[in-house]
């Protein structure tokens, strides 16, 4: 139940920083909007290819025992997926480079930022709810 309403909130906080970025960029709710709908969009149908090719990759590399270079370089590339689709969203809806560049540098690094500080909140809850629920089972038994 945690680890559903874990991933609903990481949406909805993809969605918020796209909608923020889009719209301190633009001033325009509609631009906002939109960024908030198909940025995530698009990373939810191009993250797991992403993660099937790395997948691929790792499993070669352990062969081969690639280590941090590797590693480094699945996580760069996943950056620079990321870039790309929000810097073809937003140049897809203003027409403007400028836009579209901005964009793209200012959503990963919002989202580098919040995200660790999200799962953080949601690894405190996960341990709350754990200890409510042994709790309850050592209630049951005495």
């Amino acid at each position: 139940m945690v680890t559903a309403a874990k991933t609903v909130s990481q949406a909805g906080t993809h969605m918020v920083v796209g909608f923020t970025v889009m719209f301190c960029l633009t001033g325009s709710t509609a631009f906002g909007g939109l960024a908030a709908i198909l940025e995530p969009i698009c990373n939810v149908i191009l993250l797991p290819l992403h993660e099937r090719i790395w997948k691929k990759l790792r499993d070669k590399r352990r062969a081969r025992r690639a280590g941090y270079a590797g590693a480094a370089a699945e996580k760069l590339s996943q950056v620079a997926l990321h870039m790309l689709v929000a810097f073809t969203v937003m140049y897809w809806a203003t027409g403007s480079a400028a836009v579209g560049g901005l964009a793209a540098v200012l959503e990963p690094v919002c989202n580098v930022i919040l995200l660790p500080i999200h799962n953080r909140l949601w690894e405190r809850i996960r341990a709350r709810v754990e200890r409510k629920s042994r709790m309850g089972r050592q209630g049951a038994f005495a």
